[in-house]
């Protein structure tokens, strides 16, 4: 691992308590970089912080956050030049899902997934382009990181609304890269397939609880046997490195990309 790859970085990910998020933050701190570790579960953002803080590479600080507040975004951000003098690499991951069939959404289920899922993604972009471009274009260029999904791609019937929400992602990635460009602000994503976190467990166990399947852990074996290529689900150790080329200078001639990290699920 090149531990300078990302020196000199000053990064916010959002949704970093735990999973993919966390896994990225640590990533990049063993990278060089300096990470604000921002969730609404800030015990967990405090963990991973002091992870990250107890050993070599980047240092971090943990803030909570509402990706739905405006206001909270503005905090985090200023909480990251703050502390390390500028904001280099912006990273929406927070994410929620609640699956339900077809028939079953309701208004309530639509908001919560969509208010978090896309606003929360809009609020984050919009609050680092503008710190990043008070900091001049001259010193980036600057990267925003949006994390999509397969269902960026496609959607399946018990996840409507998070599939709407990805697939927003994706419109953002290719509205924003083309509203910031003038700004050397670059805007790509990536989009990891079944990864075996704490939100997809709880997604496996919701998926039984509205009849989808018979018990746990069917719909993650269950996918990679009959729709991912590499017959296998994945863990957040196969998203980093990805994350990390994104926000490093070796992908500073890419935008309004979207990456798929899926084993290959889906080609397209």
């Amino acid at each position: 691992m090149d531990k300078t790859r990302l020196e000199g970085k000053n990064c916010l990910i959002t949704g970093a308590a735990r999973g993919m998020g966390a896994a990225v933050a640590e990533h990049y701190a063993e990278q060089g970089a300096n990470v604000c570790v921002a969730d609404l579960n800030i015990e967990g953002c405090e963990e991973v912080a002091k992870r990250i803080n107890d050993r070599d590479g980047g240092k971090a600080i943990a803030v909570k956050l509402n990706v739905t507040e405006r206001d909270q975004m503005k905090a985090a951000v200023k909480a990251t030049v703050d502390a390390f003098g500028s904001l280099n690499v912006m990273v929406n991951n927070a994410g929620i899902n609640k699956p339900l069939m077809f028939l079953d959404i309701t208004e309530e289920n639509w908001h919560q997934i969509m208010d978090v899922n896309a606003l929360g993604c809009l609020i984050g972009m919009q609050e680092a382009a503008k710190q990043m471009i008070e900091q001049g274009k001259e010193n980036g260029p600057y990267k925003i990181l949006n994390v999509g999904s397969i269902l960026s791609r496609q959607a399946f019937d018990d996840v409507v609304p998070y599939a709407c929400s990805k697939h927003a992602v994706l419109a953002m990635i290719n509205g924003g890269a083309k509203a910031l460009v003038d700004h050397n602000i670059t805007v790509n994503g990536y989009g990891p397939g079944v990864v075996r976190t704490e939100l997809w467990e709880q997604l496996d166990k919701d998926l039984v609880s509205i009849g989808k399947f018979d018990k746990q852990g069917q719909s993650m074996d269950e996918l990679a046997e009959k729709m991912i290529l590499m017959k296998r689900y994945s863990y957040p150790e196969d998203v980093v490195g990805t994350a990390s080329f994104l926000a490093s200078p070796e992908s500073d001639y890419m935008t309004g990309q979207l990456l798929m990290i899926d084993g290959g699920m889906i080609m397209q």
